[in-house]
């Protein structure tokens, strides 16, 4: 039997574990150290977010083992017309090892983060979707954007000198 629990800040190193074994396994890096920054800017994170309800997440377990989870974090933009109040939400860290997928897992986590926004009138949620979640976000009813662009950092690295004249 699986067992779903809404994170508390009790559960913030369980959380910070869990994030740093994604992000490893997602970049195929050995080194844990080169994630020492990103481990303590997760601890400050998670400190703030979780009291605040800016982020709330979910873990499945199996008996004591955590084989899933996945969070919402809410963040302001400014008010449009189609968004009034200017909230929206992102979905991220959605991650179920390997031998528990396809058992429902990630719905279940993805339909509770769901109902969390939606209880707090947060009605815009994106996510990025990898691959393999891809079936499961659009499943769901998520749908892919075409207007949305990133510059990444290593673009302005290159042309900072050509935004600044």
């Amino acid at each position: 039997m699986i067992d779903y629990k809404r994170v508390s800040t009790e559960d913030i190193p369980l959380l910070v574990h869990n994030r740093i074994d994604l992000l490893l396994d997602a970049n195929s890096l050995q080194d844990i150290a080169a994630l020492d920054l990103v481990k303590e800017q997760l601890y400050q994170y998670y400190t703030w977010s979780i009291p605040t309800n800016n982020h709330i997440a979910y873990l499945a377990f199996e008996n004591s083992l955590c084989i899933g989870t996945g969070g919402i974090c809410f963040y302001q933009v400014l008010p449009t017309y189609h968004n009034p109040t200017g909230r929206k939400a992102y979905i991220t860290n959605m991650y179920t090892i390997p031998e528990f997928r396809n058992r429902g897992v990630a719905t279940h986590i993805l339909d509770s983060l769901v109902k969390e926004s939606l209880r707090l009138g947060v009605k815009f949620i994106s996510l990025e979707a990898t691959e393999s979640g891809r079936p499961i976000y659009k499943k769901y009813g998520f749908v892919q954007l075409n207007t949305e662009m990133q510059l990444y950092n290593e673009v302005f690295d290159t042309h900072q000198n050509e935004f600044h004249k």
